[in-house]
């Protein structure tokens, strides 16, 4: 089996997952997956579809993220393991499409406008 890379998103993170047949380890920026993602939380969201589809000890997961904040980066890991997944098996897409994983989320940060202090908040109006 060669190597299946997939890229997933979440706000402004980028997720490049390179999966290959292995023991279960799964690397994030040359980090192990317990040191780069700290809380119980972030970490199942990361093996969420592994765990789903009955792969956790099947596949070495090698991941390169950038941009945005940890729980970004957890989902768009997320996601791009998902895909990868569906690719290997197209039986893994009825598992993990009523979950909703495979649904990329496109919320984003709204855009600061000018005469504005932020997106929607305004300065202090004085009416004398």
């Amino acid at each position: 089996m060669e190597t299946i890379h997939k890229i997933g998103r979440r706000k402004t993170a980028v997720a490049r997952v390179y999966l290959k047949e292995g023991k279960g380890n799964i690397t994030i920026n040359k980090r192990e997956l317990d040191k780069y993602f700290t809380t119980g939380t972030l970490q199942y969201k990361v093996k969420q579809p592994l765990v789903l589809t009955d792969n956790e000890n099947t596949f070495d997961i090698n991941v390169n993220v950038f941009g945005g904040g940890i729980t970004g980066q957890a989902e768009a890991i997320r996601l791009a393991i998902s895909r990868a997944m569906c690719t290997l098996n197209d039986e893994n897409r009825g598992i993990l499409k009523p979950e909703g994983l495979l649904t990329r989320d496109p919320r984003m940060v709204e855009r600061k406008k000018f005469g504005q202090k932020k997106a929607r908040k305004k300065f202090q109006f004085s009416k004398r």
